[in-house]
């Protein structure tokens, strides 16, 4: 038993090494290793692919249509999260407002038309009442809004996302980070496509090795 276990070990390292040397990708070029390699929200069994973003930032506002195509592509072993930066007082409202939407449940609604009033209708979405005007047009009620956008739920959901943003040694976006282990975006990949292609190749690799 021990001897097929060792064996099976020894093909998984195997398979993930010539899959790196296969690549197109360079560790230290087109993506960095963290060391070291920090804990995921996700299951064991899952490989999590996470998106360091801001609503304002317009290089987040061109990759995320791509990142919605390939969501749809996922494994069932691969879970997808978001992480909002929260590096000064713009960015951590907007962080805010993601949580808030996350909590309401209806993240999937706004998502995509947080970005489009920003960038599109120019409207920052940083006072309370362009908040509440926004959100009341997927059935958020003023009330409702302003007791979840303060919550105790929303602030806790901050500090994780400062404490990720620090682990991660994140200092643009959108950044890329893949189970914890691997850090890449779309200037070191190449283009939106490449990054993502790239990312595909760090989730085998990583499936791999599980």
């Amino acid at each position: 038993m021990n001897k097929i276990l060792n064996t099976l070990i020894i093909s998984l390292l195997f398979f993930g090494t010539a899959y790196a040397q296969n690549s197109e990708f360079v560790l230290g070029t087109h993506y960095q290793r963290l060391s070291p390699t920090q804990p995921t929200s996700s299951s064991p069994d899952q490989v999590e692919v996470a998106e360091i973003f801001w609503y304002g930032c317009p290089h987040c506002y061109t990759f995320d249509p791509y990142l919605e195509n390939w969501k749809e592509t996922l494994a069932e072993d691969v879970n997808f999260i978001r992480i909002p930066a929260v590096w000064n007082n713009v960015l951590q409202t907007h962080a805010k407002v993601y949580f808030t939407a996350e909590l309401l449940d209806v993240i999937d609604d706004v998502h995509t038309p947080i970005f489009r009033e920003i960038h599109v209708n120019r409207n920052m979405l940083t006072e309370t009442n362009a908040l509440v005007d926004f959100f009341a047009q997927y059935g958020v009620m003023p009330d409702e809004f302003n007791q979840t956008f303060e919550s105790f739920a929303v602030f806790t959901r901050m500090q994780r996302a400062d404490e990720l943003s620090r682990r991660y040694r994140i200092s643009s976006v959108p950044t890329v980070v893949v189970n914890g282990k691997y850090v890449t975006n779309a200037t070191m990949a190449g283009d939106y496509p490449d990054l993502l292609r790239l990312v595909d190749e760090l989730v085998a690799m990583e499936r791999a090795e599980q």
